[in-house]
Protein backbone atom coordinates (compact mmCIF):
# COMPACT_ATOMS: atom_id res chain seq x y z
CA UNK A 1 0.00 0.00 0.00
CA UNK A 2 1.60 3.24 -1.15
CA UNK A 3 1.43 6.45 0.85
CA UNK A 4 -0.09 9.40 0.39
CA UNK A 5 2.02 12.62 1.78
CA UNK A 6 0.97 16.63 1.51
CA UNK A 7 3.64 18.66 1.14
CA UNK A 8 3.03 22.84 -0.04
CA UNK A 9 5.98 23.71 -2.52
CA UNK A 10 6.17 27.31 -1.16
CA UNK A 11 7.90 25.94 1.70
CA UNK A 12 8.31 22.27 1.62
CA UNK A 13 8.67 20.19 5.06
CA UNK A 14 11.88 18.78 5.36
CA UNK A 15 11.12 16.02 7.34
CA UNK A 16 8.38 15.09 4.50
CA UNK A 17 11.34 15.70 1.79
CA UNK A 18 13.77 13.27 3.96
CA UNK A 19 10.80 10.66 3.93
CA UNK A 20 10.64 10.64 -0.20
CA UNK A 21 14.42 10.45 -0.43
CA UNK A 22 14.30 7.52 1.94
CA UNK A 23 11.74 6.00 -0.27
CA UNK A 24 13.87 6.34 -3.35
CA UNK A 25 17.30 5.06 -1.75
CA UNK A 26 15.42 2.05 -0.90
CA UNK A 27 14.20 1.48 -4.74
CA UNK A 28 10.77 2.89 -4.59
CA UNK A 29 8.83 4.63 -7.23
CA UNK A 30 7.54 8.40 -6.06
CA UNK A 31 4.41 10.34 -8.08
CA UNK A 32 5.31 14.03 -7.59
CA UNK A 33 4.81 17.25 -8.81
CA UNK A 34 6.66 19.62 -11.18
CA UNK A 35 6.28 22.64 -13.20
CA UNK A 36 4.06 20.93 -15.55
CA UNK A 37 1.98 17.45 -15.17
CA UNK A 38 2.79 14.73 -12.22
CA UNK A 39 5.93 13.09 -12.85
CA UNK A 40 6.73 9.11 -11.30
CA UNK A 41 10.06 8.95 -10.68
CA UNK A 42 12.69 6.62 -9.18
CA UNK A 43 16.29 7.09 -7.99
CA UNK A 44 18.92 7.02 -11.06
CA UNK A 45 21.11 5.08 -9.58
CA UNK A 46 18.68 1.80 -8.57
CA UNK A 47 18.50 -0.64 -11.29
CA UNK A 48 15.41 -2.33 -10.19
CA UNK A 49 13.52 0.84 -9.59
CA UNK A 50 13.89 1.46 -13.16
CA UNK A 51 13.32 -1.54 -14.13
CA UNK A 52 9.97 -1.29 -12.41
CA UNK A 53 8.89 1.96 -14.41
CA UNK A 54 9.65 0.70 -17.41
CA UNK A 55 7.87 -2.32 -16.83
CA UNK A 56 4.77 -0.06 -15.55
CA UNK A 57 4.90 1.81 -19.15
CA UNK A 58 5.03 -1.14 -20.78
CA UNK A 59 8.69 -0.73 -22.75
CA UNK A 60 12.02 -1.81 -22.65
CA UNK A 61 14.64 0.42 -20.46
CA UNK A 62 17.27 0.66 -22.65
CA UNK A 63 14.19 1.86 -25.10
CA UNK A 64 12.68 4.33 -22.54
CA UNK A 65 12.57 8.35 -23.38
CA UNK A 66 12.87 8.94 -19.40
CA UNK A 67 13.67 12.06 -18.51
CA UNK A 68 16.21 13.49 -15.69
CA UNK A 69 15.17 15.78 -13.11
CA UNK A 70 18.20 17.94 -11.82
CA UNK A 71 18.51 20.25 -9.08
CA UNK A 72 20.13 22.58 -11.42
CA UNK A 73 22.98 22.66 -14.22
CA UNK A 74 26.15 22.01 -12.07
CA UNK A 75 25.59 18.42 -11.92
CA UNK A 76 24.82 18.20 -15.75
CA UNK A 77 28.70 17.28 -16.63
CA UNK A 78 28.03 13.71 -14.79
CA UNK A 79 25.91 12.68 -17.75
CA UNK A 80 26.15 15.25 -20.22
CA UNK A 81 29.21 15.29 -22.68
CA UNK A 82 30.51 18.54 -22.89
CA UNK A 83 28.55 21.66 -24.35
CA UNK A 84 29.44 24.65 -26.02
CA UNK A 85 28.59 28.23 -25.15
CA UNK A 86 25.19 28.56 -26.85
CA UNK A 87 24.23 25.90 -25.67
CA UNK A 88 24.73 26.56 -21.89
CA UNK A 89 23.32 30.15 -22.25
CA UNK A 90 19.74 28.30 -23.49
CA UNK A 91 20.02 26.05 -20.56
CA UNK A 92 20.82 29.26 -18.31
CA UNK A 93 17.96 30.99 -19.74
CA UNK A 94 15.33 28.59 -19.87
CA UNK A 95 16.19 26.53 -16.94
CA UNK A 96 14.28 26.05 -14.18
CA UNK A 97 11.10 25.97 -15.97
CA UNK A 98 8.95 23.89 -17.87
CA UNK A 99 11.37 22.49 -20.59
CA UNK A 100 12.75 18.81 -21.38
CA UNK A 101 16.19 19.44 -23.17
CA UNK A 102 17.94 16.77 -24.91
CA UNK A 103 21.83 16.80 -24.61
CA UNK A 104 24.31 14.38 -26.03
CA UNK A 105 24.76 11.51 -23.11
CA UNK A 106 28.56 10.95 -21.83
CA UNK A 107 30.16 7.57 -20.89
CA UNK A 108 29.35 8.29 -17.24
CA UNK A 109 25.31 7.43 -17.71
CA UNK A 110 24.17 4.74 -15.92
CA UNK A 111 24.74 1.40 -17.80
CA UNK A 112 20.87 0.92 -18.58
CA UNK A 113 21.13 4.43 -21.14
CA UNK A 114 24.37 4.15 -23.07
CA UNK A 115 22.96 3.08 -25.68
CA UNK A 116 20.55 5.80 -26.44
CA UNK A 117 23.63 8.57 -26.73
CA UNK A 118 21.59 11.42 -25.91
CA UNK A 119 19.51 12.27 -22.57
CA UNK A 120 15.97 14.49 -21.42
CA UNK A 121 17.28 16.97 -18.87
CA UNK A 122 15.13 18.62 -16.71
CA UNK A 123 15.35 21.37 -13.77
CA UNK A 124 11.37 21.97 -12.73
CA UNK A 125 10.45 25.32 -11.49
CA UNK A 126 8.68 23.34 -8.49
CA UNK A 127 10.39 23.52 -4.72
CA UNK A 128 9.27 20.07 -3.85
CA UNK A 129 10.52 18.63 -6.88
CA UNK A 130 13.89 20.23 -6.40
CA UNK A 131 14.11 19.59 -3.09
CA UNK A 132 14.02 15.94 -3.10
CA UNK A 133 16.55 15.82 -5.73
CA UNK A 134 18.71 18.73 -3.75
CA UNK A 135 18.29 15.70 -0.81
CA UNK A 136 19.09 12.80 -2.49
CA UNK A 137 22.22 13.77 -3.94
CA UNK A 138 21.91 12.83 -7.68
CA UNK A 139 19.33 13.00 -10.17
CA UNK A 140 15.60 10.95 -10.24
CA UNK A 141 14.69 9.27 -13.59
CA UNK A 142 10.94 10.38 -14.80
CA UNK A 143 8.37 9.60 -16.61
CA UNK A 144 4.88 11.53 -17.04
CA UNK A 145 1.92 9.89 -16.00
CA UNK A 146 -1.12 9.63 -18.64
CA UNK A 147 -4.68 9.52 -18.01
CA UNK A 148 -6.73 6.63 -20.27
CA UNK A 149 -9.39 9.60 -20.03
CA UNK A 150 -9.86 10.70 -24.15
CA UNK A 151 -10.19 14.53 -22.59
CA UNK A 152 -7.90 14.87 -19.98
CA UNK A 153 -4.38 13.50 -21.38
CA UNK A 154 -2.71 14.32 -17.29
CA UNK A 155 -3.97 13.75 -14.48
CA UNK A 156 -4.23 16.95 -12.39
CA UNK A 157 -6.08 16.17 -9.00
CA UNK A 158 -3.27 14.20 -6.86
CA UNK A 159 -6.07 12.07 -4.82
CA UNK A 160 -7.68 11.32 -8.21
CA UNK A 161 -3.56 10.68 -8.99
CA UNK A 162 -3.20 8.41 -6.07
CA UNK A 163 -6.61 6.28 -6.31
CA UNK A 164 -5.29 5.34 -9.45
CA UNK A 165 -1.42 4.61 -8.91
CA UNK A 166 -1.79 3.48 -4.86
CA UNK A 167 -0.69 -0.50 -6.37
CA UNK A 168 1.66 0.91 -8.29
CA UNK A 169 4.02 3.35 -6.65
CA UNK A 170 5.09 3.46 -3.11
CA UNK A 171 4.51 6.89 -2.35
CA UNK A 172 2.34 9.50 -4.01
CA UNK A 173 2.84 13.34 -2.97
CA UNK A 174 -0.06 15.84 -2.84
CA UNK A 175 1.34 19.04 -3.86
CA UNK A 176 -1.78 20.43 -5.36
CA UNK A 177 -3.50 20.28 -8.63
CA UNK A 178 -1.06 19.97 -11.45
CA UNK A 179 -1.09 21.54 -14.97
CA UNK A 180 -2.53 19.14 -17.79
CA UNK A 181 0.38 20.57 -20.54
CA UNK A 182 3.74 18.84 -21.07
CA UNK A 183 7.07 20.14 -20.67
CA UNK A 184 8.43 21.92 -23.80
CA UNK A 185 10.91 19.60 -26.09
CA UNK A 186 13.97 21.17 -27.44
CA UNK A 187 16.53 18.94 -29.26
CA UNK A 188 20.03 20.43 -28.78
CA UNK A 189 21.91 17.94 -30.01
CA UNK A 190 21.86 18.96 -33.70
CA UNK A 191 23.64 22.04 -35.06
CA UNK A 192 20.43 24.37 -34.76
CA UNK A 193 17.91 23.63 -31.72
CA UNK A 194 14.97 21.79 -32.55
CA UNK A 195 11.54 22.03 -30.55
CA UNK A 196 10.62 18.72 -30.93
CA UNK A 197 7.09 19.09 -28.74
CA UNK A 198 5.26 22.38 -28.03
CA UNK A 199 4.19 22.54 -24.27
CA UNK A 200 4.41 24.83 -21.50
CA UNK A 201 7.39 26.43 -22.15
CA UNK A 202 7.87 29.37 -25.00
CA UNK A 203 9.47 27.81 -27.86
CA UNK A 204 10.79 31.06 -28.73
CA UNK A 205 13.45 30.88 -25.55
CA UNK A 206 15.82 29.33 -28.07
Amino acid sequence: MSEFIKIYEDKPNEAAIKKVVEVLRNGGLIIYPTDTVYGMGCDITNTKALERIAKIKGIKLEKANFSFICHDLSNLSDYVKQIDTATFKILKRALPGPYTFILPGNNDLPKEFRKKKTVGIRVPDNNIALEIVRMLGNPIVSTSIYDEDEVLEYSTDPELIFEKWQNKVDLVIDGGYGDNIGSTIIDLTAFEPVVVREGKGDPNII
